[in-house]
């Protein structure tokens, strides 16, 4: 129970670390390329003449306006009167600032109203066991992690929510949303940036192998929280083979391939056991291993001796 214990507390600290890293303060949209702007100068009706069939455009995506002035490649805004001004980084009220001192060299005090008619210029990508992956569109609400889920429809049945990928400015963080809930954390709290990848692993992808005298031999999925415990692999395999089972013989080996294997010994013949398997959380890619008894050993042994021991009979005859 003490290695149970120990391994709960290193749990806790990278979840701890993870929340460090990934809350942050959200930040106020500003205006990227592409996006659309409406603005309107009150008690000049003329200029709305910019947004006449010139400037009307088919809407690319479900939502967007027909006309708009769009922020072009190069960041600018094209408005009469007041020319090209660089917009991209600003937020809506700086632009309406701007624009106000640029008219005023025409009008007398003009009175100037910019708000965003279409998100367009930031995105975030929500990708694997989500019920519509894709694009989803970041708007003046802060994008939560939750949010962008949402958006896509949810989790899917083959979802793992133990295990989403966030990749951010090339570097990736996993989140364990089942843990940050356990430990009374608000995945709200986590909120996507433009330009990040979230992808939501399957359960299939973080199986792991129960193998020896077990009565099913299985490749053991997670649940839907992305937690499995050694009871609960032994269970999806059948318990182990009463007949040939050594219970004082169970091993879960972990990291084979990443150069650092662990082996983790169970003794089933314990009266705790089987509350330390209740409590023992596997990792993906972990093998269970029952052995077998010394009676199963022995009988194996004697069947690999015995064609040998035949075939040095067979030659013993000939020769003779």
């Amino acid at each position: 129970m003490a290695l149970v214990r120990r391994m709960q507390d290193d749990q806790v600290k990278e979840q701890q670390t993870q929340v460090k890293l990934l809350s942050t303060v959200p930040q106020a949209y500003t205006v990227g390329v592409g996006d659309v702007l409406q603005i309107v100068v009150w008690d000049h009706p003329e200029i709305a003449a910019a947004l006449g069939g010139s400037q009307a455009q088919a809407s690319t995506r479900p939502g967007d306006p027909f006309s708009g002035f769009v922020v072009d490649q190069a960041g600018n805004l094209n408005f009469p009167y007041a020319g090209t001004l660089h917009v991209t980084g600003l937020r809506t009220e700086e632009v309406q600032s701007r624009l106000t001192s640029a008219l005023a060299k025409y009008f007398i005090k003009p009175q100037v109203t910019v708000r965003m008619a279409s998100y367009r210029a930031h995105e975030v990508y929500v990708d694997g066991e989500v019920r519509t992956p894709g694009v989803v569109a970041v708007n003046d609400v802060p994008m939560s992690l939750y949010e962008a889920i949402s958006r896509a429809g949810g989790f899917a049945d083959t979802a793992d929510q133990s295990d989403l990928l966030l990749v951010r400015q090339g570097a990736t963080q996993r989140i364990n949303l089942t843990q940050m809930l356990t430990r009374g954390v608000s995945p709200s709290r986590l909120y996507l940036r433009p330009g990040d990848v979230l992808r939501v692993v399957a359960r299939d992808e973080n199986d792991v192998y129960v193998m020896g005298e077990v009565n099913k031999p299985v490749s053991a999925i997670p649940r839907r929280t992305g937690r499995i415990t050694l009871a609960d692999a032994i269970a999806q395999a059948g318990s182990v083979n009463s007949s040939t089972a050594d219970a004082a013989q169970m091993f879960v080996v972990r990291g084979a391939l990443n150069g650092k294997p662990e082996v983790f010994h169970l003794d089933g013949r314990s009266p705790v056991a089987m509350l330390v398997a209740k409590e023992f959380d596997l990792q993906p890619k972990d093998v269970v291993y029952v052995d077998g008894n010394g009676l199963v050993r022995f009988n194996r042994v004697l069947t690999l001796l015995i064609p040998a021991i035949n075939a040095g009979l067979t030659a013993g005859l000939v020769a003779k």
